[in-house]
């Protein structure tokens, strides 16, 4: 079973940040998003990603050609050039790094890696969203269902912060609390490789607007609610916030 990460966005509300790096290579924690995102799969067991390329892929594809460098002290020969690397993770990850085009919307993206998945059953996700999801719940229903595609149902932060209060008095101060209303897609997907007949590999084939309305129409979509936390790193703000909560041991999605 593929993990398949669309990883191709520019970030454009990041400001100058997504100047210099795509959006998944965002740092919480001294590490990419798109690290920790991986971490999540890989605690359940799933460890063979695709990842889809777009703005800036080469800072990705960097990434994890030198992933010992990034993630280890190493000591160089230099009359050699032969490197020893202490206290290396070594993860047991396989990961096929995808060019899927400068400006190709989501569907496209996916449709233009089809010749790497290779299972009938796989996952989707977007490469700036963090839960404290179970995935092996979640492959479980899409399993126990038998539709085409399932997706995360989340309730995303709100955007403003919340006061709690009683009889007038005010209680605290909540930070961007989840929200108690409403749905949106948070990633996670699940879907069987017959998905890919709705898509195309045209540059403007979009998978939210119009391949999975159709689906919804022919009642091939349905929604695993997770009723846990998702945060994604859209904006500054949201990732000094995850910056924040890893700093203080809260970090919701860290279960390794």
């Amino acid at each position: 079973m593929k993990v398949i990460i669309l990883a191709g966005g520019m970030g454009s509300r990041l400001g100058s940040i997504a100047d210099l790096i795509p959006k998944p290579m965002i740092e919480i924690g001294g590490k990419p998003i798109l690290w920790h995102i991986m971490k999540i799969y890989s605690h359940y067991g799933f460890k063979d990603f695709i990842i889809c390329l777009g703005y800036k892929g080469n800072v990705i594809k960097d990434y994890f050609s030198k992933f010992n460098h990034y993630n280890s002290d190493f000591t160089v020969d230099l009359r050699s050039g032969n490197l020893h690397f202490e206290n290396c993770p070594y993860e047991d990850w396989q990961v096929t790094l995808a060019d899927t085009g400068l400006n190709t919307l989501k569907g496209g993206r996916i449709k233009r890696i089809e010749k790497y998945i290779d299972s009938d059953i796989n996952m989707l996700t977007y490469g700036d969203g963090v839960a404290d999801i179970n995935i092996d719940e979640l492959v479980k229903f899409h399993k126990g269902h038998g539709k085409l595609i399932t997706i995360s149902g989340v309730k995303p932060p709100s955007l403003f912060g919340e006061i709690l209060e009683k009889g007038g008095k005010v209680i605290s101060f909540e930070e961007k609390p989840q929200t108690s209303k409403g749905l949106i897609n948070g990633g996670y997907m699940v879907f069987n490789r017959k998905l890919l007949e709705y898509l195309t590999p045209d540059p403007d084939c979009d998978f939210e607007f119009g391949p999975l309305e159709k689906l919804a129409r022919e009642g091939q979509v349905m929604t695993y609610k997770h009723d846990g936390f998702w945060e994604c790193a859209d904006t500054v703000r949201d990732v000094e916030n995850l910056n924040k909560l890893w700093e203080m041991g809260k970090a919701f999605w860290k279960k390794w």
